[in-house]
């Protein structure tokens, strides 16, 4: 790939332009996210996202399918320490620089090298969610990669997400979810419900964005002050029952579920409902990334 300039991609011929609407960084897998104006791009995605992550007393990951309270569970980033708060709990305090034994637990089919949190933070999870649990944080000597089938045999790492570095969304695809979900009589919700890292809405002097453009996009190159970014969609994100927990209240209702099966079946994932595209990273690591950067991208031909 090449190395465009800043001002080149301004210039650049693209069938979408955009900005970066959003950024949402998730340090604790399955709990709620953080909104920020910035964030460092990695080779494993956002900076903190998904570093951390909640397991029962066999190591095996916990989330919000078979545990919704953890959508309570909000986390803070501040200065040297993420801070962890909880209805009826006291404050938890992590620092980002020190963990404790060396452990090793398992996401979906994958054994992950990670580094226990110590007594008090396994505590104050159990004490939370009502089973026993432990918070772990990934070791980042581990390399963990992406499915090679949907990356086209690129080396894409990440850490706790479900498989890929970068969720992206548009605010689009929000947009007309909302007015199907409104015809049947619900409330319109929130972009936190699919959990995405980056959303995309229309640049003030740009193509507009239709939704789920995102699905159809070929390679995003962000302007960024130190060049830019390049990430590639690579695979449309299945949806599991998560979109339909209201992360204000952790219950759960079926209409966001059922609205999605009624026009987002996809057959890329042989019929399953999609909403956001899985993204990799392929240039532009270390950059930082910001609200308002613009975005350049061309349709995917196949």
């Amino acid at each position: 790939m090449s190395d465009l300039s800043t001002a080149a991609l301004a210039d650049a011929p693209a069938d979408v332009a955009a900005v970066v609407s959003r950024l949402y960084v998730y340090p604790v897998k399955s709990c709620a996210g953080v909104r920020v104006e910035q964030a460092i791009l990695l080779d494993t995605g956002l900076e903190f996202d998904r570093a951390w992550m909640v397991v029962d007393g066999k190591g095996e990951f916990l989330t919000q399918r078979e545990l919704p309270r953890m959508a309570l569970i909000r986390p803070q980033l501040k200065h040297f320490e993420m801070i962890l708060r909880a209805p009826g709990m006291l404050a938890l305090h992590i620092a980002l620089d020190q963990v404790e034994a060396p452990s090793r637990v398992r996401l979906w089919d994958d054994e992950v090298a990670a580094y226990d949190m110590g007594p008090i933070a396994a505590q104050w999870f159990t004490d939370f969610l009502g089973v026993p649990a432990r918070l772990v944080r990934f070791d980042p000597d581990h390399k963990r990669i992406s499915s090679l089938h949907w990356t086209g045999g690129i080396e894409a790492l990440n850490q706790f997400s479900d498989g890929y570095p970068v969720l992206l969304i548009s605010e689009a695809s929000l947009a007309q979810f909302n007015e199907k979900l409104m015809a049947k009589g619900f409330a319109a919700v929130g972009m936190e419900r699919f959990r995405p890292n980056i959303v995309l809405g229309d640049a003030v002097d740009g193509l507009e964005l239709m939704a789920h453009d995102e699905d159809r996009l070929d390679l995003l190159q962000i302007a960024t002050e130190q060049g830019d970014v390049q990430l590639k969609p690579v695979k449309p994100c299945p949806r599991c029952p998560i979109p339909n927990i209201d992360p204000a209240t952790a219950l759960s209702s079926a209409e966001v579920g059922d609205t999605l099966q009624s026009y987002r079946q996809d057959a890329r994932v042989n019929g399953a409902v999609t909403f956001g595209m899985n993204a990799i990273v392929l240039h532009g690591i270390g950059h930082l990334l910001r609200v308002g950067q613009r975005v350049g991208a061309s349709y995917r031909f196949e």
